[in-house]
């Protein structure tokens, strides 16, 4: 027997399926697609929704969430809307006692939001507990000058030598202007083990990937927030793109003016003449290399003078006739 079409209503008119149905994804956390194809009107109203990572199954909105939401209807017609708001609270009540308390939900297994440092540490010292197999490190250069720097340092050490300790690998990309940083050369000395060094001219911001498994990287511009990243998808495109990076990256050494000069012209100039054929400033410059901008300019001046350019427009042009960069691309 074929079943009887499905009647569009709104929240306030919802069938004894849709209720019933509702009521059993709130019980179990979840329902089936296949059983929500016969009352289509749960997801039509917003109170089953799908799952990235589960294609074939709903999840139930939260019923506070969504009366809230269906409460928020237009400020005319005072007295219809105020039966309906009676009616919507009349049939949400007993939901909302079947729905878990809002403290004991946990968080989603995709991602987390982790705010102020002591939890982002203790979320990374729990994930480092566990690890075994291998660490990936993108450090850019803000995060290893002043006190934060300090602090993560100390806090990191322990975790770090214990997770060697136990047959782990660290890979670890810094900034090139890191390779200045004494501190750089001590930490690495105390980290005896499989802990391997890389440096790149620019990198991205923080990224931290425990054994294929879970990333951590900054959800705001001061360190207050991270983001825990457990998405299988996501995981997999952070180690692809820090796998590419690390093939491009030049192992540590004391310090990159000692690499051999291409025509006279140090890494480092290279890296600045790079940036000044994409036309940017002295300011933004400095910061993609991570330097201050007296010593970029420092830079640009001794560029400038070993090409022999009077001017910022020759300067570019004598840079693509000197053949600097294409070496670049070649040693890359």
């Amino acid at each position: 027997m074929t079943p009887a079409p499905h009647t569009e209503h709104g929240a306030e008119d919802l069938c004894v399926a849709g209720a019933e149905l509702y009521e059993r994804a709130l019980g179990h956390g979840h329902v089936s697609v296949r059983d929500a194809e016969e009352v289509p009107c749960l997801v039509g109203l917003g109170l089953l929704h799908a799952v990235p990572d589960d294609l074939g199954r709903l999840e139930p909105l939260d019923p506070a969430v969504a009366l809230n939401r269906l409460l928020r209807g237009g400020h005319g017609r005072i007295t219809r809307e105020w039966r309906r708001q009676e009616r919507l609270a009349e049939l949400f009540a007993p939901l909302l006692r079947i729905a878990p308390d809002p403290g004991t939900v946990p968080d989603s297994p995709a991602l987390r939001l982790l705010s102020g440092t002591r939890r982002i540490n203790q979320a990374i010292d729990e994930a480092m507990a566990q690890a075994r197999d291998e660490v990936l490190c993108i450090q850019p250069h803000a995060g290893m000058v002043g006190e934060r720097g300090n602090a993560a340092e100390s806090a990191a050490y322990d975790r770090d030598k214990a997770f060697l300790d136990r047959g782990g690998r660290f890979r670890t990309l810094y900034q090139h202007t890191l390779f200045h940083v004494q501190a750089i050369y001590s930490y690495a000395a105390a980290m005896t083990g499989d802990n391997v060094a890389r440096g790149l001219d620019e990198v991205p911001d923080r990224l931290f990937v425990i054994d294929h498994t879970v990333a951590f990287l900054p959800a705001d511009g001061d360190g207050s927030l991270a983001l825990e990243v457990r998405h299988p998808a996501l995981i997999t495109y952070f180690v692809t793109a820090f796998d590419r990076l690390w093939r491009l990256a030049t192992p540590l050494h004391p310090t990159l003016e000692h690499r051999p000069t291409v025509n006279g012209i140090t890494p480092r100039q290279q890296a600045i003449a790079a940036l000044l054929v994409e036309g940017h400033t002295d300011a933004v410059i400095a910061e993609r290399l991570g330097m201050n901008i007296r010593t970029a300019r420092v830079h640009i001046a001794k560029l400038a003078t070993t090409l022999g350019s009077d001017s910022r427009a020759q300067l570019g042009y004598l840079i693509g006739e000197s053949g600097i960069l294409k070496d670049r691309e070649g040693e890359l």
